[in-house]
């Protein structure tokens, strides 16, 4: 039997499994897009922005905010969301690393 032990994998296992977690949902993708067009912090125009219900969004931006993308300020009875720019190139970093393992030394086996 096969059993999945988390104390298997590396910390850039990990790392680059989290990272890609935030890529999983269309609404994620739309909301990281959305703060880099805007290129400031956005306080509540994303429900309307993305289209999605206010509770939805807010789940979105718990995650984005959990995997360390995006920061959050409060500003009156507002959180105000923008990129992490620091955490934004850490991941950056670990999934180019992964993305850009070389294939060329791998022979067609299949």
């Amino acid at each position: 039997m096969l059993v999945n032990n988390k104390e298997s994998y590396s910390p850039e296992q990990k790392e680059i499994a989290l990272f890609a977690k935030a890529f999983g949902h269309p609404a994620r993708v739309s909301i990281l897009q959305h703060l880099f067009k805007i290129n400031a912090c956005v306080c509540g125009d994303l429900v309307e922005e993305i289209g999605l219900a206010q509770s939805t969004i807010s789940q979105h931006l718990k995650e984005l905010r959990q995997i360390g993308l995006i920061k959050g300020n409060v500003e009156g009875t507002r959180v105000c969301y923008c990129i992490d720019i620091e955490n934004w190139s850490k991941m950056k970093e670990a999934m180019l690393q992964f993305l850009n393992q070389d294939i060329s030394k791998i022979e067609d086996c299949c």
